[in-house]
């Protein structure tokens, strides 16, 4: 199956590793879906990475039919990290990209319900990102 030509393998980890470019990502995750050789019909995990210089989405994705584990991995501009929910894909991408909006504030296009998962909706700043300073608890990252 073709995927992308920008798609890379990385071989490091458990898993086999697959790094796309953000504007084709959504198109390929769903072809990693949909298509009967591959079949990853279970995305258990969506979070975010903040490497100081960019964001990375990073998605767990299982096939319950091949028994296979894959890692997908999409960098992301730092000062204004988008992408297109998959949502629409894996319903539990739901909760999992409203997660990385509430701590990182990585939003997703076209999401049905994107607020704040667990922060209250005036709360000033990503808690998860590097640069955020707590000034209550004094944290610096």
């Amino acid at each position: 199956m073709h995927l992308t030509p920008e798609a890379t393998l990385e071989e490091s980890g458990e898993w086999l590793g697959l790094v796309l470019a953000p504007d084709q990502a959504k198109s390929c995750l769903s072809r990693l879906r949909h298509a009967p050789e591959i079949e990853m019909d279970y995305l258990f995990c969506l979070t975010g990475v903040d490497w100081k210089t960019h964001f990375s989405l990073v998605y767990h994705l299982s096939s319950t039919q091949h028994r296979q584990t894959m890692v997908v991995k999409v960098k992301l501009d730092r000062e204004q990290p988008e992408m297109d929910t998959v949502s629409d894909i894996w319903r539990t991408a739901e909760f999992h990209e409203r997660e990385a909006y509430d701590l990182f504030g990585i939003r997703f296009r076209s999401h049905p319900d994107l607020r704040r998962l667990f922060l209250t909706e005036d709360w000033i700043g990503w808690p998860l990102r590097k640069d955020y300073e707590d000034p209550v608890n004094m944290i610096k990252l």
